[in-house]
């Protein structure tokens, strides 16, 4: 028994298009099944055994997400990796991992081949490199390796608040239940047709549109980024797309994008960052439908949804999915902490949500279920840090519950930016900024941005006041190969001091306060 892989390969003989690409070139379920079954042919090959960790990090293609589920096949774990990490990022995540196999792009496989002793190949997004070449006379392996529902299907890193990425480790069950929640609440069928426009290295590409369209069925229009063009080219020929913030506000831009070319498509929704409430009513009013917001992380899969036929309330992310079960930590120091709670279930009744909490209760969201992650990898500590005696684990995430029983995220506990869809935190880039020779200190916040949901911005104090010209040429340039582009600071501001508390600690919500209009 393989849970997940049973799970994703159960329409893999239906005669129907899995996916088709922008070039024109398509892939019926048994054709993508066969590639699958010989990328997993080829990973044994290569010595990968099932338990072994093979990371990738290579521009999307169909050959890609192949090599996902020949891991999911042979038992393998998965650790999927932003296509901007920087070298010694990269270093990092295979040194921690202890990945047996790194498939990367052509262009530094050579490198890489000589500076490690972990196997290596690469993969370009056009279908190239050396894994490619031994795909082509691969032949198909037909055993599916057996694995427990508590054994580990794949690892993705998170950015860590002092500086040191954590790997969370997502079992078969954790990815199977919580692919098998979302077909159900968002419907979807063999008859969908989504517009995959996402990038397959984070959880959202990956782990909901990819798993929920084979899970199904569904055929998927794959793009290999997004582009406004490509995107109002195929939406006549959609059902349903999945995206983040940014695809809204650039498709809104775009005066193609109308009621008329939207009105066929039954599903939108929107995640990995914040909604602007403009964005919501601007999409309403020139489409006729609402996006349906949801909430998830990365170490948990999807949390909430807005619901697919009841209210969907724009600046909510909804009520919590069927088996999730949600609560609100405060914590009061002369009172102790106190707790209220809510379940997700098949019906949503109100009999549903237990001592649920007015709207103006703020607390810590906390959350248990099928699809919440184990640990992270090799850090026994964090993770029992993370986690409560009851099991809840403690999301870093502040919000609140109206009357209702949807759900609102109204700030993050742990200083966490999401930009376009990434997850930054100050802590590592503050670390790097004040290496600059002449920066004293500095604070790395995330400003409201129309396009990114948060833009991050560096506010530096410098040691003599000289020192401020060229500012951000100076640090872009020290950050350039130390980071990756979207964890780089959009804009840098110079102040002579930071404001601090009594206790001497930075606040960072009175610099949102005094720069929330930067990027408007």
């Amino acid at each position: 028994m393989n849970p997940l892989y049973t799970l994703l390969a159960r329409h893999s003989e239906t005669t129907k298009i899995a996916i088709r690409e922008p070039g024109g070139r398509e892939w019926s379920y048994p054709e993508f099944f066969d590639l699958v079954a010989r990328a997993a042919r080829v990973l044994t090959d290569l010595g990968v055994e099932s338990g072994d960790r093979v990371a990738l990090q290579a521009n999307k293609s169909t050959e890609a997400l192949a090599v996902y589920l020949g891991c999911v096949q042979i038992g393998a774990v998965f650790l999927p990796l932003n296509t901007a990490y920087t070298e010694s990022e990269i270093d990092y995540f295979l040194e921690d991992s202890a990945a047996a196999l790194f498939i990367c792009n052509p262009q530094i496989e050579s490198v890489l081949a000589t500076q490690t002793k972990r196997r290596v190949a690469s993969l370009d997004g056009q279908g190239g490199g050396s894994f490619a070449n031994l795909l082509e006379s691969a032949s198909v392996l037909l055993k599916v390796t057996p694995r427990n529902n508590d054994d580990l299907g794949a690892i993705l890193y998170t950015s860590g608040t002092t500086g040191r990425s954590k790997g969370a480790m997502l079992s078969q069950q954790n990815l199977a239940s919580n692919t098998e929640t979302l077909v159900d609440y968002w419907q979807f069928t063999a008859s969908d047709v989504l517009l995959h426009a996402l990038p397959i290295y984070h959880t959202h590409g990956l782990f909901v549109a990819s798993n929920v369209a084979l899970a199904t069925g569904a055929t998927m229009l794959f793009h290999t980024s997004f582009n406004v063009d490509a995107v109002v080219a195929d939406l006549p020929a959609a059902t349903t797309m999945m995206g983040v913030p940014t695809f809204y506000t650039r498709l809104l831009a775009d005066s193609r994008f109308n009621h008329e070319l939207a009105s066929h498509m039954r599903l939108f929704t929107s995640g990995s960052a914040p909604m602007l409430l403009e964005t919501h009513l601007e999409f309403e009013r020139r489409t006729g439908q609402r996006i349906l917001e949801r909430y998830g992380m990365t170490e948990t899969g999807m949390l909430t949804s807005n619901p697919y036929h009841d209210e969907r309330k724009p600046g909510t992310v909804g009520l919590p999915l069927p088996g999730v079960q949600l609560r609100l930590s405060t914590d009061d120091s002369a009172a102790g902490t106190e707790r209220e709670s809510a379940t997700g279930s098949e019906s949503q009744t109100d009999s549903d949500v237990i001592a649920r909490p007015t709207a103006a209760t703020i607390g810590m969201i906390e959350v248990k279920g099928p699809n919440v992650f184990s640990g992270y990898w090799q850090m026994p500590e964090k993770t029992a840090e993370e986690f409560r005696d009851d099991g809840f684990f403690v999301t870093g995430d502040l919000g609140s519950i109206d009357d209702d029983g949807y759900v609102t995220i109204v700030g993050r506990n742990k200083d966490l930016i999401i930009t376009g869809g990434f997850n930054v935190y100050p802590k590592e880039i503050e670390l790097l900024v004040d290496e600059v020779e002449g920066v004293r200190e500095s604070a790395v916040i995330g400003l409201p941005h129309a396009d990114f949901g948060e833009a991050v911005t560096a506010v530096v104090v410098f040691e003599n006041k000289a020192d401020k010209a060229g500012v951000g040429d100076t640090i872009r340039q020290h950050l350039e190969t130390r980071l990756a582009k979207f964890k780089q600071p959009k804009e840098y501001v110079v102040v002579d001091e930071l404001p601090r508390n009594t206790m001497g600690k930075v606040q960072k919500n009175l610099l949102r306060q005094q720069y929330g209009e930067l990027f408007s």
